[in-house]
């Protein structure tokens, strides 16, 4: 049977090529990820600027390596698990539906051979050796891929702001193995329930399935995509003010989750948008757009397996950006409500004589300069590296906004420490808990917790400790911004000139607030963009690729229903109108699924980010979201048409008298 399968992909290279393709880029995109992602973890840093932390509460009690300076390449290796998590799920997602429509397209094929006397086991062991064989070959290739881009990939990421350090690939077998096992999986997986499908049916039934698709799906799909479905709205109510953090893993798993659901569902849900849809098409086009209506709605597993790839992508990116535009509107708010001075200095590293230049301005009530300095925390089995500042919550508390939502800053004295929301929810701290710590000077000590204080990242660290503590553990340590108070009756704007003449040569500048706010919300916003790019730049790039790939699929199988079209008379501009409304309908109701989620989505985001937050920007990024839906309406055209072109240069009407 193996051997059939193998004779059968090599008669049918034209349909498995798409199959080949596409799975041959998702597994290099899962190698790439997994053989950069080992070379960050085998980067363990200078041994100089290590320190090892033991976890006496770990089971078994163990030690941590942590990097003090921060510069190793943990950002890096975030960023590659995300990208080979959404790489995973677009690859998985494509090749289901590949598989699934290059063994749909042989029914006659399929219904001939239980006509001759093929049992169902036999139908369904050829289908999957059929794709064993497309999977090892696509695998393989995928896989050596991987391998011979790595160190070019390895060599852009170094000494980069995700990866400040020189990366060398690692040990490439275990990484590229998982990769092409993962292929493997996701090959068979994509093909066994059209293989079972194929081998249930009778050779009658298999016959009539080769010029008309069932009317219904399988209760089982139907059970699975509304499980899938409860799952996502259980994702969504977890979408809420307070979820820190894990606000993002939300904002990527819950677009997955939701895809999935619909891909299940869209033989039913195709088929009602594309009616809606059509209603204007048909007024405006009458024939043409009729026509395109009824291959929709009376195709819903090939319109669903080409609208697939476009949903996916739609939805993922669409949420991601507005996500992370969303992000960058809270942040931007946060820093306006937490920033009460009107002047801000950013100095450099190595100025020792700020302080007293700043001080003895004219002018100058306030001062805030923190001392950051970086400790470890430990807390049962994990030791994070935290950032700090040492204060004195007399001045501190003029010039920022520090709300205690339980304890008093007041108490900031000797070995105590307050902590951010966050970070309390993390460890589950409250006022009057230890915490463990290791200072950068390798020192440790016990922290009581005397405040837990709202979050405001990027103005507030995650942890506030006494000015006395901090000096006495990072003595060289040097502010690296000041936010100044000015006296009774001094304008600031005059102020801020003054400082900048004093400040003069010493590499500090000082600039009013609002300046330095919009300074933090631009660079912000550029990370973000570089993020997206790293993120869903493969994975776009993938599904950009099975787009134009399964339309070529599915037009290239449809040369007999255009030959048959021109012997009842359809001209071949007809046809191709034909082909072009039906496209556009099938990407229209992509998009317009991919809409709906990532509209709830964003929503839900920002809902859950800006909650106690005033005068918060709404900036959408239109762009970008209309250059996602502009560009897969185009492939998805542009597939559709090019190969419907080249069978209508190269029929005539008689050749349907032939198949």
């Amino acid at each position: 049977m193996f051997f059939l399968s193998r004779q059968t992909v090599h008669r049918n290279r034209s349909l498995y090529a798409g199959s080949f393709v596409a799975l041959a880029l998702g597994v290099f995109l899962l190698g790439l990820a997994a053989t950069a992602t080992a070379a960050t973890v085998a980067y363990h840093g200078p041994a100089a600027d290590t320190v090892v932390v033991k976890l006496p509460n770990a089971d078994p009690p163990t030690t941590a390596r942590v990097v003090l300076s921060g510069e190793d390449a943990s950002g890096l290796q975030v960023v590659l698990s995300m990208v080979g998590v959404i790489s995973g799920f677009i690859t998985i997602f494509v090749i289901a539906s590949t598989f699934a429509f290059a063994v749909a397209s042989r029914r006659r094929e399929v219904g001939l051979l239980r006509l001759i006397g093929a049992t169902p086991r036999q139908i369904k062991r050829m289908v999957l050796g059929e794709a064993l064989v497309v999977a090892l070959a696509a695998s393989i290739t995928g896989a050596i891929l991987a391998q011979l881009a790595t160190p070019l990939v390895l060599a852009k990421a170094s000494y980069s702001e995700l990866a400040p350090v020189k990366l060398e690939p690692a040990n490439p077998w275990v990484p590229l193995a998982i990769a092409v096992t993962a292929g493997l999986v996701v090959a068979m997986l994509g093909a066994r329930s059209a293989a079972r499908r194929a081998g249930r049916i009778g050779a009658v039934d298999a016959l009539r399935e080769a010029a008309l698709e069932p009317p219904r799906i399988g209760p089982v799909r139907v059970v699975f995509g509304v499980l899938v479905l409860a799952g996502s709205i259980v994702l969504l109510a977890l979408i809420r003010p307070g979820t820190g953090e894990a606000i993002f893993p939300l904002a990527m798993f819950t677009p997955m989750l939701l895809v999935v659901a619909l891909t299940l569902l869209a033989p039913l849900v195709v088929p009602l948008i594309g009616r809606l849809w059509a209603i204007p098409l048909v007024a405006w086009t009458s024939v043409s757009g009729r026509l395109a209506r009824s291959n929709v709605v009376a195709a819903p597993r090939r319109s669903a397996s080409l609208a697939a790839p476009i949903l996916g992508i739609s939805a993922i990116a669409g949420s991601m950006v507005l996500t992370l535009s969303f992000a960058a509107d809270a942040s931007t708010a946060t820093i306006r409500e937490t920033v009460l001075a009107p002047i801000v200095v950013t100095a450099a590293d190595d100025s020792p004589d700020l302080r007293e230049r700043i001080l003895s301005t004219p002018g100058v009530a306030v001062a805030d300069g923190a001392i950051p300095l970086s400790l470890i925390r430990t807390d049962r089995d994990t030791a994070d590296l935290e950032d700090a500042e040492g204060i004195d919550p007399a001045i501190t508390t003029r010039t920022r906004t520090i709300t205690p939502l339980t304890g008093d800053l007041g108490k900031l004295t000797g070995k105590t420490v307050a902590i951010s929301k966050e970070v309390a929810g993390f460890g589950n701290y409250h006022v009057g808990d230890k915490i463990a710590v290791t200072f950068a000077d390798r020192t440790s000590d016990q922290l009581e917790v005397v405040a837990i204080v709202k979050d405001a990242l990027d103005v507030n660290p995650s942890l506030f400790v006494p000015t006395e503590l901090a000096r006495q553990h990072a003595p060289a340590a040097t502010p690296t911004r000041w936010f100044i108070l000015p006296a009774e009756g001094v304008d600031a704007a005059a102020l801020t000139k003054t400082l900048d003449e004093r400040l003069a040569g010493t590499g500090a500048d000082a600039v009013p607030a609002e300046e330095w706010e919009q300074a933090q919300s631009e660079g912000m916003r550029k990370a973000n963009q570089l993020g997206l790019i790293l993120l869903l730049g493969p994975a776009a790039l993938y599904s950009a690729i099975a787009i134009a790939n399964i339309l070529l699929m599915g037009s290239l199988q449809r040369r007999h229903e255009f030959v048959t079209a021109r012997l009842l008379g359809a001209t071949p501009a007809q046809i191709r109108r034909m082909v072009l409304w039906e496209s556009s309908l099938v990407g229209a109701v992509a998009l317009s699924l991919g809409t709906a989620i990532t509209l709830t989505v964003g929503l839900l985001i920002r809902h859950a980010m800006t909650v106690g937050l005033t005068d918060v920007p709404i900036t959408v990024p239109w762009v970008t979201l209309l250059s996602i839906g502009t560009i897969c309406l185009l492939l998805a055209i542009g597939a559709a048409l090019l190969p419907t072109a080249v069978i209508l240069r190269h029929t005539r009407p008689s050749a349907a008298l032939q198949s």
